[in-house]
């Protein structure tokens, strides 16, 4: 018992890692770190560096400036950069990039069960930036994070973010661009919230589609900006339902988010696959733009209310520059009623997406518009 009391109340300490000899590896310092320390890392490369998380409470952070993960040549456990086998992690201001595996499954992190909380990190050109298992009872929350370049590989199907059955799945306040030929965003969570996000795929961007729930769940997607690349692979942005529901509770809430076409092909803004989810399930659309040609979500039941169609060019300050703001030619200001609720949560939007990844608290307004943005971003750089 007095060994179980001085290690409970032992203080937890931080292990300093480099990308060369003599600092710890990687590996080595999560071999040695204890449940409650912090791994971390300072600035570099760490080429070929890979580890596995299976402590109960871990944080994995930079010292300063974004460490690079840099794959070469293998991945932890033959699946990922990092593999988070359970416990309460965190991982912070960390960059994966090209992360491969035999089975080209090959993700910057593997995340197996317990929760994991992704913050402020960069994944670029891995096969899947996060992929997850398929327990029951894991979570994941990303926060402030940029998933992008997916490999250029015919047939590869590679998803920038791909969550398994687990759950609970959140995501705010992050980008997404240039996938291709897989989803930019992919859950078969029992619970999604999908709060204040860029998934614009960008000139570059060939993914399909947008955001897939394939097996149903309930799923909150809320102020969010969603637009398809120039090449995209399939015309459907948000799809819900196309595998059938593994849930025993589903639910659709789409409120505040603006679409964003293409001049040509049209898109479908929004597919519910109706014919392969139980009968009665609660589908809510409210308050979005849809720019562009296109259907918005044709033959679907539900609530659908306060939803707007219109050209780009007139209704947002500048896609190039990724100002996804309401022009006052729009005519939208001001117009759109409340919100209300849908899955006994709120649908009305407390932040909006700021450039180049997080939120800033937004002020319930005199009057709202439809749409994922209340106040105009500025002008910024082109999409990559």
């Amino acid at each position: 018992m007095l060994l179980t009391l001085l290690s409970a109340i032992t203080p937890a300490a931080t292990l300093l890692v480099g990308p060369q000899a003599p600092a710890l590896s990687l590996a080595e310092a999560l071999k040695t770190a204890q449940d409650g320390d912090t791994v971390a890392l300072l600035p570099g490369q760490y080429k070929g560096q890979t580890g596995v998380i299976s402590q109960r409470q871990l944080t994995l952070r930079a010292v300063s400036e974004r460490p690079v993960l840099l794959f070469e040549g293998r991945v932890a456990e033959r699946k990922a950069m990092l593999v988070v086998r359970g416990g309460d992690v965190t991982i912070e201001n960390i960059e994966f990039r090209g992360a491969r595996a035999d089975d080209a499954n090959g993700a910057g992190i593997r995340h197996e069960s317990g929760k994991l909380t992704v913050r402020n990190c960069l994944f670029l050109d891995n096969e899947n930036g996060i992929l997850t298992g398929n327990d029951a009872n894991a979570e994941l929350v990303v926060e402030d994070s940029e998933f992008g370049l997916a490999p250029r590989i015919v047939g590869g199907l590679h998803h920038l973010l791909y969550v398994g059955r687990i759950g609970r799945f959140s995501i705010r306040g992050s980008r997404f661009y240039s996938g291709h030929e897989g989803h930019l965003i992919k859950s078969r969570a029992r619970e999604s919230r999908i709060t204040y996000n860029l998934i614009y795929d960008g000139d570059e961007g060939q993914a399909s589609y947008e955001i897939d729930l394939p097996n149903g769940g309930l799923a909150w997607v809320i102020g969010n900006i969603i637009g398809q690349g120039a090449r995209s692979q399939n015309p459907v942005m948000v799809a819900y339902g196309g595998e059938g529901s593994a849930w025993p509770k589903n639910g659709l809430y789409v409120s505040h988010n603006s679409f964003v076409g293409n001049p040509w092909p049209p898109s479908w803004f929004l597919r519910v696959f109706e014919d392969r989810l139980p009968a009665g399930i609660e589908v809510k659309a409210i308050n979005n733009i849809a720019l562009g040609l296109g259907l918005f979500s044709p033959g679907t039941d539900g609530e659908f209310r306060g939803n707007v169609w219109g050209m780009r060019r007139r209704a947002l300050q500048s896609i190039y520059t990724l100002d996804f703001s309401l022009t006052e030619a729009s005519g939208w200001r001001g117009t759109a009623q409340p919100a209300g609720q849908g899955g006994g949560e709120s649908l009305q939007p407390t932040a909006e997406f700021v450039l180049p990844h997080g939120t800033r608290p937004l002020q319930p307004p005199a009057a709202w518009s439809p749409g994922a943005m209340q106040t105009r971003l500025g002008p910024r750089a082109t999409v990559p």
